[in-house]
């Protein structure tokens, strides 16, 4: 570039990045400048552990205590959801076979479960933000429920007069329950575990740019005392030496701290949320299983299976039975036990195992009893049939009532292992992002002051 005036050259104007670089490679000649370079690199990595450190454990803290607080009960009442529209449909099916002599816990039971569906449906609309699979499910139920008690109301205000009719209209209320609303509840109840999962994989991820940021930290800052004794023959700076200890109790308050959230978090999963899961199948499965033993009495043969293997079989019965393969007799046999045999593999004590016992116990003698009862019902006899299911003496009922205690035992118990080992995952992590921040302040703080006290002896 030229001066138009005089015709010499006008000399280009550097970038202020230029002249800095040119500034820090002068500096870079002297000891003093080497120092002042070697301080700013120092603390600044320190400080760039600290933040990172703080970040990401503050980022698992917040998914942990999501864990405890958010996804696992909103997956705790969907679960609920399912269990109590199941019940409900039992109920009714149970108080149906009594005729026009309902009896009043049975009616009770079944206003409960209404009741606690459309309950735990408000919750999860509160609170379920975000999810379009979970917000679509809430509202199908919410919509679903009322047509559903309403056909149920139909149907008894027909069985109390003594009217087939009343029959039809508790089988197409089974119908909806079952090919509507349970479907919708178990999509939602998926979502959640889903969500539930997404929590737990980020409370546990382990914190690698923390942890890597932490390691250069420590090497630089032994590197700089190895540096510093080489030229001055001193063994220690009291500044350096503060910030390597600072650095590294940071490191290792990192470290300790997620293996003790992450073995909790494991633990709170691995014997708590698994086993609620299978628990949760199992209570379902055997709810669906009394409910179709109940409605292959009320049906008396009316709806067949149309076509396959099982074609021209009683519906309700074939439902039962393939129920009960599902919930499995609990054998050893991984590979091909029920979910009866999952939950008792899951149980990591006594207090979750002997519930699940006397469940699969419950159910053994269910079956025998429900056979008894089909027996009598194929021979024409349904009052005998209907009394060994909802009698007083060794019905089915009994049987169905035992096993379905036990789950609900069994359940709470698991419930009470999660939250405890969750709790203690969280405690891990407590401190730790501002005390990782603090921390690192001070181990700067020190790394600054160690250099200063080598450039004060330049001047």
């Amino acid at each position: 570039m030229t001066d138009p005036h005089s015709g010499s050259a006008v000399p280009r104007r550097r970038t202020a990045f230029a002249e800095g670089a040119e500034h820090l490679r002068a500096a870079a000649t002297t000891e003093p400048g080497r120092l002042r370079i070697i301080g700013a690199v120092l603390a600044l990595l320190v400080i760039a552990f600290g933040a990172v450190t703080a970040w990401q454990t503050s980022g698992r803290a917040a998914a942990a205590e999501d864990v405890i607080e958010r996804s696992q009960p909103l997956t705790a009442d969907a679960a609920a959801i399912y269990v109590s529209l199941a019940d409900a449909n039992t109920a009714a099916a149970s108080g149906f076979l009594a005729e026009g002599q309902e009896p009043a816990a049975v009616r009770e039971r079944y206003e409960d479960d209404i009741a606690t569906a459309a309950r735990k449906l408000t919750t999860a609309a509160a609170n379920s933000k975000g999810s379009g699979t979970a917000s679509d499910g809430i509202a199908k139920l919410n919509a679903l429920l009322p047509e559903y008690a309403e056909r149920i109301e139909t149907a008894r205000t027909y069985n109390r007069q003594g009217l087939p009719l009343g029959g039809a209209y508790l089988r197409n209320a089974n119908d909806l329950m079952q090919t509507e609303m349970l479907p919708a509840a178990k999509e939602l109840y998926d979502a959640e575990k889903a969500r539930l999962g997404a929590d737990y994989d980020a409370a546990k991820s382990y914190p690698w740019a923390a942890i890597a940021l932490g390691l250069l930290a420590l090497a630089a800052l032994a590197w700089a005392q190895r540096r510093n004794y080489r030229r001055t023959n001193r063994v220690f700076n009291l500044g350096l030496v503060t910030a390597t200890g600072t650095a590294a109790a940071v490191l290792l308050w990192l470290l300790a701290g997620h293996t003790v959230a992450f073995a909790a978090l494991s633990d709170s999963y691995d014997n708590g949320v698994r086993s609620l899961n299978v628990l949760n199948d199992a209570r379902i499965s055997t709810l669906q299983a009394r409910s179709n033993e109940n409605l292959t009495l009320v049906a008396r043969g009316a709806v067949t299976v149309p076509v396959g293997p099982n074609a021209g079989q009683d519906k309700y019965d074939v439902d039962y039975r393939a129920l009960m393969r599902k919930l499995g007799d609990g054998g050893t046999d991984r590979a091909g036990m029920g979910t009866l045999g999952a939950a008792l593999h899951h149980a990591d004590d006594d207090d979750g195992r002997v519930p699940v016992e006397k469940a699969m116990g419950a159910v053994k003698e269910w079956q025998k009893r429900h056979k008894a009862a089909r027996d009598a019902d194929m021979q024409g006899d349904y009052e005998k049939a209907r009394d060994r299911v909802i009698g007083d003496d060794e019905a089915t009922g009994e049987s169905f009532d035992r096993a379905d205690q036990a789950l609900e035992q069994a359940v709470a118990h698991e419930q009470r292992d999660f939250r405890g080992a969750a709790q203690d995952g969280r405690g891990a992590m407590t401190g730790l992002p501002v005390g990782a921040a603090v921390v690192a302040v001070l181990g700067a703080t020190g790394a600054v002051l160690g250099i200063g006290r080598r450039l004060s002896e330049y001047r």
